[in-house]
Parts: C-alpha cells; structure tokens; sequence
C-alpha cells in the first residue's frame, strides 16, 4: 500500500500554502513539508522546491535531491501531469528515484492521478512503492514546532505491524514513549497513528523517533529521526 496523498491546505496560516515534498534518503524516498505564499501553480511550486533541494535542516537528516534544475510540468490534463525531465546522466536507480520524488510529489494535488514523463506511459505512486523505506513518518514534520500531545503518523511495513515511537529533549533524555499498531505489517505496508504525550519544562529543541523493535534482540531498527521544536503548550 502507498501513502495517501496529504491535504494541501494550511487554513492556520491565512494566504499561505502547505506542501509535501519527497527527498531521497539512503536510496529511498522520504517526505517532508514547507509552508510557502499560496499559489495556484502549485505544481511548478513543488517541483521548483524539489529541485533546490532540502534545506539544512533537511539535508541533516539526510535528505538530498537528485532531481536536475530545469524538471518542470508542460501540462496538466485529464489527472495526468506531462513532466520534462532534462537530459542528465544517470543510471536506472537514480533515474528511478528522480521519477518517485516527482510523482509522489505531484499526486498530492488532486488534479494529477498520474505522471508521464515524455512519451512514455503514465506511472503513479504504486510503481514505485519499493523506493518507501520500511517506516515513513508524514507527522511530525522536520523542523516542526509541536504542542503535548503531538500526533505521529505516516505508513510502516514492520514486523507484526508494531510501530514505536519515542520523544528526546535537548540532551537526548527520553521524555515519552509509545507503540502503535499499523493496519499492516510483516510483508505489507499499512497506515499508522498515534499521539504521545510528553513533558517539558522549557521550549527545547527535540527529536521524534520512529522505529522497529528487533525481534532478534530488542534493539531499534529502521529508525526514522524527525528533529522538532518541543514546546511547553498543551492542546
């Protein structure tokens, strides 16, 4: 199962609009989201963040683009957005991972179901769902400022579906902690969400960690870090 499209929409912030974008991390595809001036051409939006690449707080999680200045959308008809992609050199997987950033990208509109890249035929998220890594975390987002209890979300393929979650202050010391059961797992991707309520003094940055607990041996695997705001504000 792939990622559902995300709402777009930020009604929190007048005259403003919320879109996720899809990185590279260690030859899979990740996602993240930025907050800019509303616009209808919000496909040239995303694909114009994409190729400027993560920004540093990004790219210290590890994200990276590979999609080449130049990528832009021609048109857009009947859910099928036609992409140019500029000739660069690269092999299979790297061209394969510049198509997922786009269609993962670009599906999150509802006026595009498919991508076609030249003449070829058109593709959607399901042709690439092996370039998601095992756990994807939509919420939070990196760089987000959140309040107690804040709500993680996202998909995960994760042995007997069993998502864990923990929350780090400044230091690193662990302030919550909590698991969720995905709607899939163990050879199938399902959707996951949970809240976990922490507890700090003081507004401090923070990670949120999502993670695999080893059958093997317990330890944390396929950990996701997603770096946050923690503020002291309840809702």
């Amino acid at each position: 199962r792939t990622p559902p499209p995300v709402s777009t929409t930020d009604t929190s912030v007048p005259g403003t609009l919320t879109i996720e974008l899809w990185y590279v991390r260690d030859e899979r595809i990740a996602p993240t989201r930025r907050t800019r001036p509303a616009t209808v051409a919000t496909s040239r939006l995303a694909l114009t963040e994409l190729t400027a690449g993560p920004t540093p707080l990004e790219a210290g999680t590890g994200l990276t683009t590979l999609l080449p200045a130049g990528t832009e959308v021609t048109r857009i008809a009947s859910g099928v957005a036609v992409v140019g992609l500029p000739a660069a050199a690269a092999g299979p997987a790297t061209r394969r991972l510049r198509e997922a950033q786009v269609v993962y990208t670009l599906t999150q509109f509802p006026t595009v179901r498919q991508v076609r890249f030249g003449s070829a035929a058109p593709v959607a998220r399901g042709d690439y769902a092996d370039l998601l890594p095992p756990i994807v975390v939509t919420s939070p987002s990196i760089g987000q400022r959140v309040t107690t209890p804040l709500t993680v979300a996202g998909t995960a393929d994760v042995f007997e579906a069993t998502v864990s979650v923990r929350v780090l202050g400044a230091t690193g010391r662990e302030v919550a902690t909590t698991f969720t059961t995905a709607t899939c797992g163990t050879g199938c991707r399902g959707d996951y969400r949970t809240t976990v309520a922490y507890r700090v003094d003081l507004e401090q940055a923070g990670t949120v960690e999502v993670y695999e607990v080893s059958p093997a041996d317990g330890s944390r695997t396929k950990v996701v870090a997603v770096p946050v705001t923690l503020t002291t504000a309840r809702r």
